[in-house]
């Protein structure tokens, strides 16, 4: 019996075994952090996620279309850099062609200069050759006259015989000077 108390006594007194008034306490405690956890604070942090979530998935969707734009801006500036490049190009290629058109103009007008020179140089020289022949033709008729008055010995004063000698001399010497130029030719 003692021994009969002794386990009885040992029941009551059993640390593992919890009393009661202990256990009616802790599962209304265990109810009430339930109810508060599950009824107050999983609604916020469900609430507070779901706007870090939005948050996230709102920045990466900025982000895309930010990129979005970005490319779209990069393509845009790479056609244009495109259609400068053939702009330059055709611009290029139209001065070439201005600047050949230019060129050839002034050797036409340059070679049409040279022409006029030319043929005024030879006006000229004809002229001057004319004048030449003239003096010359002068100065040798009277040389002549002179010459002719001496070696006939008499006087060649008569203006129309003096006239006709020096042509007669002059032909002579013209057509010796076309048959010695037909022989070197």
């Amino acid at each position: 019996m003692i021994r009969a108390a002794t386990i009885l006594a040992a029941e009551k007194n059993n640390p593992l075994i919890p009393h009661t008034y202990e256990l009616v306490v802790g599962i209304f405690s265990f109810a009430v952090v339930v109810l508060v956890v599950g009824k107050i604070l999983v609604p916020r942090i469900q609430k507070t996620l779901e706007e870090r979530t939005d948050a996230i998935e709102g920045g990466l969707k900025r982000a895309e279309e930010t990129q979005a734009k970005a490319q779209e801006a990069y393509e845009d500036y790479q056609a244009q850099l495109k259609e400068a490049r053939h702009e330059a190009s055709r611009l290029r290629e139209q001065a070439r062609e201005e600047g050949a058109q230019i060129i050839a103009q002034m050797r036409e007008e340059a070679q049409a200069e040279a022409r006029r020179i030319v043929a005024a140089a030879q006006t000229q020289i004809e002229a001057e050759r004319q004048s030449a022949l003239a003096s010359l033709r002068g100065e040798v008729g009277a040389m002549s006259v002179e010459l002719a008055g001496r070696v006939v010995g008499e006087s060649l004063t008569d203006d129309a015989r003096q006239s006709r000698v020096v042509d007669r001399f002059l032909e002579e010497l013209e057509g010796r000077a076309r048959s010695q130029e037909q022989i070197t030719s």
